[in-house]
């Protein structure tokens, strides 16, 4: 049983609307503001902190941490630098994805790994004869997503530090508050952002300094919500809503490959040290790759509104994002499957990600999406185009 999150204190004074979500055996907030608009604008223009803490945390040390790190992922393991992190899935035999993850080199060669469910038996599993520590930090380490244009001010104000030397996907420690913290150039918001990895007893003080700092650079809190728009805008995919663990799925139809995924570029079938589900994925590149892939969908806005003006409507798309499975058509014939999706306001634009037969995939391919208005099932265009639908240079820069 999970013991709430270490802001749990912060949540109750600050979530006005007293709206929440179970995330991992943890109670979230939803969205802080009175519309996830004010949340969303902040991720998007400003700086926004997000208590991501349900995430699983695990310190993997010994002599064969490194082994058993390239024995489960499906990247290089000797290829990461000490104060570097990557993100890969991770897969079972038959080569189909369990999750996906950020895995950190830390400076002493240890290391740490953060997952959406739980991965504790799986490392275990995998550990045998390996002279290898395998650490639960879930509860232990709170963590927060500090993301925005303007996160970076906010962190390097607090910490009383200069960060331009800590580069995408680089880590290293910080100290804020009087708190020893470990930082990551990571989120999953597709924006420039950081997150945070604090000892539980730290944690309010960590969170009360940023937000202090931040007042100068509007920060906001911000929840699941607004959270879940801009990882649609970033293309990114979310484990139980755009594909399902192989460990939940019930048919191999309900189970994904890396490929299917649009992570096939973090697979690497050549590397030295075999991983779980190398022969498989070999398998299938060889036979030419599965046969349904992850795309991303821009919904044709003329379309949308000659559905709600058959009804004499205007045009209504909710703010938040939407977790449905809606049928996907290519001349007529369902070829896949919407999983996910939003209005963006920074684009202006009607966003999906879904999956479709791989004949269908290529960018460009002009498809069709259902969408029911009244009740009344419709409906409008939907081309496939390159993700992530929002890359801004920041991220990386």
């Amino acid at each position: 049983m999970s013991v709430g999150s270490a802001f749990d204190e912060r949540a109750l004074e600050l979530n006005v609307r007293r709206q929440w979500r179970e995330w991992s055996g943890v109670f979230s907030s939803s969205a802080y503001a009175p519309h996830i608009d004010i949340e969303y604008n902040a991720l998007r223009n400003a700086a926004a902190l997000i208590d991501v803490s349900p995430l699983f945390k695990y310190h993997l040390s010994g002599p064969d941490a490194d082994r058993l790190v390239d024995r489960v992922i499906t990247r290089e393991a000797g290829r990461v630098r000490p104060g570097r992190v990557i993100y890969t899935p991770w897969c079972d035999s038959q080569g189909r994805v369990i999750d996906d993850g950020t895995v950190m080199r830390r400076d002493d060669g240890s290391w740490f790994w953060t997952a959406a469910e739980g991965q504790l038996r799986w490392l275990r599993l995998n550990a045998r004869g390996l002279d290898v520590e395998i650490d639960d930090r879930t509860d232990a380490l709170a963590a927060l997503a500090l993301q925005g244009p303007l996160s970076r001010a906010v962190l390097e104000s607090a910490a009383q530090t200069e960060l331009s030397d800590l580069r995408y996907f680089g880590r290293r420690p910080l100290t804020i508050a009087g708190s020893d913290i470990d930082v990551s150039r990571t989120g999953y918001t597709g924006d420039l952002g950081y997150e945070l990895w604090i000892e539980r007893d730290d944690a309010l003080a960590v969170w009360d300094a940023l937000m202090e700092t931040g007042t100068a650079y509007a920060i906001r809190p911000a929840g699941i919500l607004a959270l879940d728009v801009v990882r649609v805008e970033a293309g990114l995919i979310m484990a139980g809503v755009d594909y399902t663990s192989v460990h939940h799925a019930l048919t191999w139809e309900q189970s994904y490959s890396p490929y299917e995924l649009g992570l096939g570029g973090l697979v690497k079938l050549e590397k030295d040290v075999p991983f779980v589900g190398q022969a498989a994925l070999r398998r299938e590149q060889e036979a030419g790759g599965p046969p349904r892939r992850l795309v991303g969908l821009d919904l044709d806005w003329d379309d949308l509104l000659r559905l709600f003006a058959k009804h004499g409507l205007s045009p209504a798309l909710s703010a938040n994002a939407w977790r449905d499975e809606i049928p996907i058509y290519d001349f007529g014939e369902q070829v896949g499957r919407a999983t996910s999706g939003s209005w963006s306001l920074v684009l202006k634009k009607n966003l999906a990600l879904g999956t479709v037969a791989a004949a269908s995939a290529e960018v460009g391919t002009e498809l069709e999406m259902e969408w029911s208005v009244e009740g009344e099932r419709g409906r409008i265009g939907a081309e496939v185009v390159a993700l992530p639908f929002f890359d801004p240079p920041r991220k990386r820069e």
